[in-house]
Parts: structure tokens; C-alpha cells; sequence
């Protein structure tokens, strides 16, 4: 199995429970520092990088738990 394959059969395979709720906390981490910056204005350097950071972060805890695959799951698909 290719790269390519390997990372859409991982992309499209369930997610297990925990990592669908570190996923969420993802999204939130990320919408926190797209928020901060989109803001109008004015805002201080070290809030702007925090906000990138935050950003940053969130993005990698998504696509990380979006690629963890349900065990289960994964031993039915090698056996098929």
C-alpha cells in the first residue's frame, strides 16, 4: 500500500472516541487563534504570536487525531 493510500484509507476509516473529542478541542484551540487573528485593530506582538501558535497547534491536533484509526477496525480491513 502506497503513502497516498495509506493516509486516504486512514482520512476515511472511524475515528475512536477519544480522538474524536481531541479533535473538537482542535477545532477550538484553532478558532481561538483565527479569532484572535482576524480581530480589528491593534493587538499586541506577543498576543499575535500566541494566537498563531494557537493556531498552528490546533491544526496539527486535527489532522493527528483524524488519522488515528479504530483498531478494530483496522484488523477487520487487513483481513478483508
Amino acid at each position: 500500500m502506497s503513502t497516498l493510500d495509506e493516509i486516504k484509507y486512514r482520512a476515511q476509516a472511524p475515528t475512536p472516541p477519544f480522538f474524536q473529542k481531541l479533535k473538537r478541542v482542535g477545532f477550538m484551540v484553532a478558532a481561538v487563534g483565527t479569532a484572535v487573528l482576524t480581530a480589528p485593530g491593534e493587538l499586541p506582538e506577543i498576543l499575535l504570536t500566541w494566537a498563531q501558535h494557537c493556531l498552528t497547534g490546533g491544526i496539527v491536533l486535527i489532522t493527528v487525531s483524524q488519522l488515528v484509526v479504530d483498531q478494530d477496525y483496522s484488523k477487520l480491513k487487513m483481513l478483508s
